[in-house]
């Protein structure tokens, strides 16, 4: 038996269980608090180790009590050949569990079956979307996102009033359904889905701002900021789970170039997404690399009110409109060294090293959506993912 730290999920490890036709998992978690929706993240090379020839669709992932839980397994090399059946082309197994307050510990196992399991319902989604000028547009069921890419942010050369934006910004759809509506909006059009018509609405504003959860460079003074994503890769895509990694090309920032490469770490049931930032540069040891939610993110006509937190690691706002509801959003940056603003924005401050991941959480939630309902339940959930993030679970794997 041996034990693993886990950022957040669980992993599987060693494992002696060659011959065995199940893997059994405990996740040990020492917060008093629930944790609702924690996904547990198992390396398939160990779940074949245990199960040897196990086929991801003919398995069962069970609870303590015989339950089955819908479960997800990532494909990394798509073009992987397996001569052997060993699963070459598989990351992860995905799986969730909510802890109940005082829950220490729950098991689970992992089983062959003989007949096959459906797919799950998705509850996770990510994709391109040339569509609508490269847009790039994510969602659980809480909430949904999308950034802007190149054909955005490039000039209307040929006159036709095409519409111009140059902005690395995060931006919200709140939406107040929990099935997926990416592609459902993208498909109702511009027009219709900055409008609620019984989903929820694109109604947050990014302009040239961070927007909920964009980087940037700070010398003290003032930010500098990449341009719209230059590509993109999706490393794994719901129901559960889905990671998907955008990179920006090189930026001045008062003298030192600067590249970035995000990873997003989307999961089902949560109202903040996890990011790991890789900045790359030559010269200085460190830079201060700042987060930032935009000053004036409401709806237009709506007089606004802003109230922002600034506490330690995390940096928050609740934003108060007069016909379209009220919404928070939020980044916590474990490391956090400071805060700061500029014209456009509220920004949370920590220093990096080229080529090392920075990892922070950005969150949004609105009321309509019921998730979160007032200023107070925003600033306990923002609490309370600060407190998750310093708390990972444990796992222990034995025959």
């Amino acid at each position: 038996m041996r034990t693993y730290l886990l950022p957040i999920a669980a992993l599987l490890a060693g494992g002696s269980l060659h011959a065995a036709e199940l893997a059994r998992i405990t996740v040990s978690n020492d917060m008093d608090q629930a944790r609702p929706s924690e996904t547990i993240a198992i390396p398939w090379s160990e779940i074949n180790r245990a199960l040897p020839g196990a086929l991801i669709q003919k398995i069962a992932v069970k609870d303590s009590m015989g339950n089955l839980l819908p479960y997800q397994v990532s494909n990394v090399k798509p073009q992987a050949k397996d001569p052997q059946g060993i699963g070459v082309a598989y990351g992860e197994l995905y799986f969730q569990h909510s802890f109940a307050a005082g829950e220490k510990q729950a098991t689970f196992t992992v089983e062959k079956t003989e007949g096959v399991t459906a797919p799950f319902a998705t509850k996770t989604f990510a994709r391109y979307v040339p569509e609508r000028l490269d847009d790039f547009a994510w969602e659980n069921d809480h909430v949904a996102h999308r950034t802007y890419g190149p054909a955005l942010g490039a000039p209307d050369s040929a006159g036709v009033g095409k519409e111009v934006l140059v902005t690395s910004g995060l931006d919200i759809w709140f939406k107040r359904v929990s099935y997926p509506i990416v592609d459902r909006w993208y498909n109702k059009g511009h027009d219709h889905y900055h409008h609620d018509e019984g989903e929820g609405m694109d109604m947050y504003n990014v302009g040239k701002s961070r927007g909920a959860g964009g980087t940037g460079v700070w010398d003290g003074k003032q930010l500098y900021v990449g341009r719209n994503y230059a590509s993109w890769k999706v490393l794994a895509n719901g129901p559960i789970r889905s990671v998907f990694e955008l990179t920006y090309d090189s930026w001045d920032a008062a003298g030192t170039k600067v590249s970035e490469v995000k990873r997003f770490t989307v999961d089902a049931g949560q109202d903040f997404d996890t990011m790991d930032s890789t900045f790359t540069f030559s010269g200085p040891s460190q830079l201060t690399v700042a987060v930032g939610l935009n000053k004036k993110p409401a709806d237009k006509n709506q007089n606004e009110k802003i109230t922002v937190g600034r506490e330690g690691a995390t940096l928050t706002q609740w934003v108060t409109q007069d016909t379209k509801g009220a919404f928070g959003t939020a980044i916590v940056l474990p490391g956090a060294t400071g805060t700061a603003d500029d014209a456009l924005n509220e920004l949370i401050l920590a220093p990096v090293e080229s080529g090392k991941p920075l990892r922070y959480y950005i969150g949004a939630a609105w009321d309509r959506a019921g998730h979160v309902k007032t200023a107070a339940e925003w600033q306990e959930k923002v609490k309370f993912i600060a407190a998750r993030a310093a708390h990972p679970l444990k796992a222990t794997v034995a025959p």
